[in-house]
């Protein structure tokens, strides 16, 4: 908790009576705000529920409507986010946002590298000190990649190292572990610890529950653009702050599995020795109609690599695919579409969505088939249509079709990914982190949903490095350690602990059933 002489000063930041509208949508009303110097304050609600929409009032990418902001007790009006770092305050948003094209150095000190004016720049400089500060994250990363080089958890890396380097006051991070592993999670939370040491208050944005009760002092929720609570989490449990969040119980998180019967399994699919000499040596195995079958393992295992290679996006070296018993010649990811396979990429905003076009654009895309006239013509009313009925199927939560999906929360964006590959009508769904990012209410709404499929035959193949989920959900489980099949565990033998020897490499390459 902050420190008892902390108490009587004024918060280190205050918001009071916030209110922000986007046309006629009210995105927030009234919201009040405090964090304290030495605090990790936790922001929690729905996808939807307005925590990006404050944290960009914070950081000067929006103006407030209404309400006041004061730092250290004075009132300030945050012009933008070069502002906003002047004051103190750092930012690091759930969607990467680095240069791709530049190194990690130059992404880590961007902002130094911007606002200075030299003529030369001391790239050896400050390769050594982006190592030095990447090193407090425990990473290794070399500092002369080009960021377009890194997957993603290498990515996200960088932009809280970038937040690192300033000198912060107030440091925002919003879900900064969704993509990362435990072992890298566990060094951001060191860190996170010796920053509130040093008095610096911290704003935690996530949906993971045992990093909120574990890290967090206080916790705030926000439903529909106004907060509802606000209490220390010694005084909250995980199930009260799930109601506070949802407006109601959340039962039934998990959806249950069918009955067994005796019936000899339906293989749909069969991998066998899929390998792209790269990251996938020899993975073999059949998902069966109707289940949902689940692959892990540690982050750089090759998980969505085998998922890519399945589908096309990366060249597979050897290795066959059989669906219904037929096999299948992929070159590329439209030749798994015709063949009734879809893949979900992990990283929406680069490979998920169309962020500039509109919802019934996007959940129309790989499937115009189906929205065009008989002579080939796309008729609107038809991609309409279609992406209502999905935009029911999901959920989905927005003012029309017609809107951008740039405008729509990470959670609902995650839906119109999902409607897109839905169009396809695919026999096979390859789900990679499905629910990475999003709030506990849309997660089980997603769970549900992959249930349904499968209870109508569809064969769902679902990559999280969340073992909760994979428990939760799946039917059996894959782990794959260094490219290859680890172990096999059936629903009644999964347990976190089984998951995890054998992605560490302290179990056996073996399959267990039982």
């Amino acid at each position: 908790m902050p420190q008892e002489d902390n108490a009587s000063a004024p918060p280190l930041l205050q918001l009071r009576g916030i209110g922000k509208r986007f046309g006629a949508s009210r995105a927030l009303a009234g919201v009040d705000f405090s964090l304290r110097a030495g605090e990790i304050h936790a922001l929690c609600g729905e996808n939807g529920a307005g925590k990006s929409t404050l944290m960009n009032i914070i950081d000067g990418i929006h103006q407030p409507d209404e309400g006041e902001i004061f730092l250290a007790g004075e009132k300030v009006c945050i012009d933008g986010p070069a502002h906003a770092m002047r004051l103190g305050i750092g930012l690091v948003h759930q969607e990467i946002a680095l240069c791709a094209d530049a190194t990690v150095a130059e992404n880590i000190f961007m902002p130094e590298i911007n606002s200075g004016h030299r003529a030369w720049m001391d790239f050896a400089s400050l390769n050594e000190r982006a190592t030095r500060v990447l090193a407090r994250l425990g990473q290794d990363i070399d500092p002369a990649w080009r960021v377009e080089q890194l997957p993603i958890s290498s990515q996200q890396l960088v932009e809280i190292a970038k937040a690192l380097t300033l000198d912060c006051k107030v440091l925002i991070l919003d879900e900064p572990t969704a993509a990362l592993t435990e072992l890298e999670s566990a060094a951001l939370f060191k860190v996170l610890h010796d920053l509130k040491a040093q008095g610096i208050g911290i704003i935690y944005i996530s949906h993971r529950m045992a990093e909120i009760f574990t890290h967090a002092d206080r916790v705030t929720v926000l439903r529909d653009g106004r907060n509802v609570h606000c209490a220390a989490t010694a005084d909250m449990n995980p199930d009260e702050l799930v109601r506070r969040m949802v407006g109601r119980e959340l039962v039934n998180y998990y959806p249950p599995r069918p009955a067994a019967n005796d019936e000899a399994p339906q293989i749909l699919l069969q991998v066998e020795g899929i390998a792209d000499d790269e990251r996938v040596h020899g993975v073999s195995f059949a998902l069966q109609r109707g289940e949902i079958l689940g692959i892990t393992g540690l982050m750089g295992a090759g998980r969505s690599e085998l998922a890519e290679t399945m589908c096309g996006l990366r060249r597979a070296r050897r290795g066959t695919l059989r669906l219904h018993g037929r096999e299948l010649s992929i070159r590329k990811y439209g030749d798994a579409l015709r063949h009734g396979m879809a893949y979900l990429s992990e990283d929406r905003k680069a490979a998920g969505v169309f962020l500039d076009l509109p919802i019934a654009q996007n959940i129309a895309a790989m499937a115009l088939r189906r929205v065009a006239s008989r002579w080939g013509l796309l008729q609107r009313s038809a991609e309409h249509a279609l992406a209502q009925q999905l935009g029911r199927q999901l959920k989905l939560k927005s003012d029309g079709v017609d809107i951008e999906v740039s405008s729509l929360s990470g959670g609902n964006q995650q839906k119109v990914a999902i409607a897109k590959l839905l169009a396809t009508q695919p026999s096979v769904l390859l789900m990679d982190e499905p629910t990475r990012g999003i709030d506990v209410g849309a997660k089980s709404e997603i769970h549900h949903l992959l249930r349904e499929l499968a209870n109508q035959g569809v064969g769902v193949i679902v990559i999280s490095s969340e073992l909760p989920e994979i428990i939760g959900l799946c039917d059996r489980a894959l782990v794959i350690r260094e490219g290859r099949v680890a172990g096999e565990l059936a629903a009644n033998a999964m347990t976190e602990e089984a998951l995890l020897r054998l992605a560490s490499g302290l179990g056996e390459l073996e399959v267990k059933t039982a």
